[in-house]
């Protein structure tokens, strides 16, 4: 899926295989992307998701639910998978139930948490409804499927990381201004991003210049919804988180980068 809105399909295979720091192969030679589109996500899909939802939302806090059935004939050239408004993009997509709570975090640190329900299916060529009241020069950085058995993990452009039981988000009606999920400073930087986890999972965290760490996510405390957190990175002057991911915890310790990783240390 892409920041136009568009989606691609193409079999994993298909995607060369390189080493860590080789910078790999640029995407307009794999998929017919237009001048400034650029992919935003990409989810493993399986047959048996067939029955499933989609759940879109825009930088600009609108979101969107259509059945999976609407995407199974992709053209090679890509297919339309929302109208996006003058001036928004598309920011992240999920593959849910159809049942599922969402959470969606902004860049200057608030959430609103909500039922999928909420949202009635609609087809592809539809742009979607409020998700989230944001303020003056606010956007949305994440998007996740959450439970109150789960943790809400938070991470900041400066390094600043935490996780909060995800019951201290209460769950309201969609398009609400939001609840803060991090106490936002000139030191900890502007949110990065937000996701739910169940506590046994690594993160990778990538910098604006390219810096990738891997850390388990037990080395990020556990606080307060309005807290700041812990430093889990060392940034040079002016570099910035940009975005991490989930992946499955490493059996054994691997290095990942030279980059510094830092003691679980309360900010």
């Amino acid at each position: 899926f892409t920041n136009l809105g568009r989606v691609y399909r193409m079999k994993g295979y298909e995607i060369p295989e390189y080493g860590r720091t080789a910078k790999g192969l640029p995407i307009v030679n794999l998929l017919k992307l237009d001048e400034g589109e650029r992919i935003q996500t990409v989810i493993n899909v399986v047959k048996s998701d067939e029955e499933r939802y989609l759940f879109f939302t825009t930088r600009n806090g609108l979101v969107k639910r259509t059945n999976t059935k609407q995407f199974a004939n992709i053209r090679t050239n890509g297919l339309k998978a929302l109208n996006l408004r003058e001036g928004d993009e598309l920011i992240n997509v999920l593959l849910t139930s159809g049942e599922e709570n969402i959470i969606i975090g902004t860049h200057n640190g608030f959430s609103v948490r909500f039922e999928e329900t909420v949202v009635r299916d609609m087809g592809r060529s539809a742009t979607g409804v409020k998700g989230v009241s944001l303020r003056e020069g606010d956007f949305v950085v994440g998007t996740a499927t959450v439970h109150d058995e789960q943790e809400v993990l938070v991470i900041s452009e400066k390094g600043l990381g935490k996780r909060t039981i995800a019951s201290e988000y209460p769950t309201k009606g969609r398009g609400g201004k939001g609840i803060k999920v991090m106490n936002i400073t000139e030191r900890t930087g502007k949110l990065a991003g937000l996701t739910a986890i169940d506590g046994k999972e690594d993160i990778m965290v990538i910098t604006d210049t390219g810096v990738v760490i891997r850390t388990s996510v037990d080395n990020i405390s556990q606080t307060g919804r309005a807290a700041q957190g812990v430093k889990i990175m060392r940034l040079d002057d002016e570099a910035q988180i940009m975005t991490f991911a989930l992946v499955e915890p490493e059996q054994e310790d691997e290095e990942v980068s030279e980059a510094d990783t830092v003691p679980n240390t309360e900010e």
